[in-house]
């Protein structure tokens, strides 16, 4: 089996501030870091170093084949990525001393995908394998409809929250996985949802499959949370494409998640198989 990943790529600029910035306040950063980010290549890498055969669909700019290289360097299919004009992706994310965050974006080549881009890429998915998406980039309706048609498996990351871009990816989701606050808008705004099964992520209460099954989250001392839900995510979806159960995914997923935000960083912080394995073992 596959993962597919239609996803975001950005260069991540880390600050590291005394505390997160208020209205009209300007701070001088304590340290400052760039990495590989973009939910998309946080779960991408948080999928293929557990050991899952991943391929990414997305975009960069021309100019940043470092991006891809990084990408490689995890055994990430790169293939399906394309070279367009403009700049690639990338966010700033400020930090304060207790590991929470705020976090810009700018969307850049993450946009520019378009509907024949997915369609060849996917024309090589098999029915089984499982596509992930989130929103941050385009075309994910167009990617989730023809993943179902193919009989893949719909995992969708309803962030950033979006109200018109969940209803039109919905109708084509087997799994949505969102935090708690994004459940509570999507409520919000759409009342009950119908259809697939519901993921949430409850920071430090662990996570619950709505109906099947609640975890616990690991008591660990955070640094950084930023990319913990993107971790969470990619680690059940190799676990689920694995063919493990939906408890032990979620164990699993819980378990990498608390490794990652005790690391500074994203896609560069998620625990590999053997990490996940070696903290199960240590809890009771």
């Amino acid at each position: 089996m596959a993962i597919w990943n239609l996803g975001s790529i950005n260069i991540d600029h880390f600050y590291h501030l005394p505390h997160l910035p208020g209205p009209g306040e300007t701070l001088a950063a304590l340290s400052y870091v760039m990495g590989l980010g973009g939910k998309g290549a946080n779960q991408s890498v948080a999928a293929a170093r557990t050991g899952a055969k991943v391929h990414h669909i997305g975009a960069v700019g021309e100019g940043d084949s470092a991006v891809l290289d990084r990408l490689q360097a995890e055994g990430i299919d790169t293939s399906h990525i394309a070279r367009v004009q403009g700049a690639t992706g990338h966010a700033i994310i400020n930090i304060d001393p207790s590991g929470e965050n705020n976090i810009v974006i700018h969307p850049g080549a993450n946009i520019a995908i378009d509907a024949k881009m997915v369609t060849q890429a996917l024309a090589g998915a098999a029915a089984g394998d499982i596509l992930l998406l989130q929103n941050e980039t385009s075309c994910q309706a167009e990617a989730a409809r023809l993943a179902r048609e193919k009989g893949l498996r719909v995992i969708y990351s309803a962030a950033p929250f979006d109200v018109a871009a969940v209803q039109a990816v919905l109708p084509y989701t087997d799994i949505l996985c969102m935090n708690a606050v994004e459940e509570a808008q999507l409520r919000s705004a759409v009342g009950t949802v119908k259809g697939p099964e519901i993921v949430v992520t409850l920071g430090s209460e662990g996570a619950d499959w709505r109906g099947r099954v609640r975890v616990p989250a690991f008591k660990v001392t955070p640094v950084d949370t930023t990319g913990a839900g993107d971790c969470f995510t990619g680690n059940m979806a190799a676990a689920l494409d694995a063919g493990l159960a939906p408890e032990q995914a979620m164990r699993r997923a819980a378990a990498a998640a608390a490794l990652q935000v005790t690391r500074m960083g994203t896609a560069d912080a998620m625990p590999t198989a053997a990490e996940t394995d070696a903290f199960l073992k240590d809890q009771p």
